[in-house]
């Protein structure tokens, strides 16, 4: 059994879950989660984790996130991008290119967002686009996010059943939990003219980048996974262990550790150079957050 995280380039029309049952059966097991949805209009970087792996995904989830996404200014459907229905339309011709630039100067950094209704967020207990799709009226509350790079790179001016509207290609960097179709309904409503998303783009997810990503159709898994044990220490500081402290801390002993005291996570790296766990460290002892089978193949 190989473990390790997979990155997959996700193509249009299907859902993330639907590249997980494809991967499952790809790599012969069902041991396959996913690090963070996309919607089935967006395409771009998924990741993945295979068998013991999936122990990673939690640290995963919570990374920033880049994406390529193009907003069309003039018209509002009802799940904020073109999958939705169209609930209105204003003439997006007479917005300037100052007043967009300055609108998007008012969605960049620490900014208060309220989530798209149709979105994975539970309210009590059920999914809010279950919800809406039943006719229940949604009311989510606004979450802290950042944006920390919201830029214009192509601005595009076209007539769209009889309805002016402006297309602009955007880049976004932001926090994990950021709607970039709320980003597009919030810009088009602080221009007088409403939005939506007509595409989206995944590009990265923390220091994981799409470039890196398998193309999903014919996908060989196990040349692809990257190791735990290369996941962690790219986002963790790394405690290479001698034998004798592999064998205590696989056997839950006190481990007695020169490093400085952290919460974690430490990355608990045994002679081979497998990924033997998550580690905390307190008062000069390692404690295990999450452990990791040495016995299993880490790809």
């Amino acid at each position: 059994m190989n473990s390790g995280i997979l990155l997959v380039d996700k193509p249009q029309g299907i859902t993330s879950h639907d590249v997980v049952s494809r991967v499952r059966k790809a790599a012969g097991t069902r041991k396959v989660g996913h690090a963070g949805t996309l919607d089935p209009l967006a395409t771009g970087l998924l990741v993945l984790g295979l068998n013991s792996s999936t122990r990673l995904l939690t640290f995963l989830v919570g990374l920033d996130k880049g994406y390529d996404a193009t907003i069309r200014l003039g018209v509002s459907t009802s799940s904020d991008d073109s999958d939705g229905e169209v609930v209105a339309t204003t003439s997006a011709g007479d917005v300037t290119d100052v007043a967009v630039d300055s609108g998007v100067a008012r969605l960049t950094g620490p900014i208060s967002q309220v989530p798209t209704t149709v979105s994975a967020i539970k309210v009590d207990g059920r999914r809010a686009y279950d919800l809406a799709r039943a006719g229940v009226e949604v009311e989510l509350k606004a979450r802290d996010v950042t944006i920390s790079d919201f830029t214009v790179l192509a601005r595009r001016d076209a007539l769209v059943d009889g309805v002016a509207v402006r297309d602009l290609d955007v880049r976004v960097s932001c926090s994990s939990g950021t709607y970039v179709r709320a980003l597009a309904r919030d810009l088009g409503a602080d221009l007088g003219v409403g939005g939506h998303l007509t595409a989206l783009r995944r590009t990265r997810v923390g220091p994981f980048d799409v470039t890196r990503a398998s193309v999903l159709e014919g996908i060989d898994v196990a040349p692809a996974l990257i190791p735990p044990v290369d996941v962690a220490r790219t986002l963790f500081p790394a405690w290479s262990m001698t034998a004798a402290e592999t064998v205590d801390l696989g056997h839950g002993k006190r481990v007695t550790v020169d490093l400085a005291d952290t919460p974690g996570p430490v990355a608990a790296v045994t002679p081979a150079g497998t990924l033997a766990g998550l580690v905390s460290v307190r008062a000069g002892a390692a404690k295990p957050i999450v452990n990791f089978p040495t016995d299993e193949v880490q790809a």
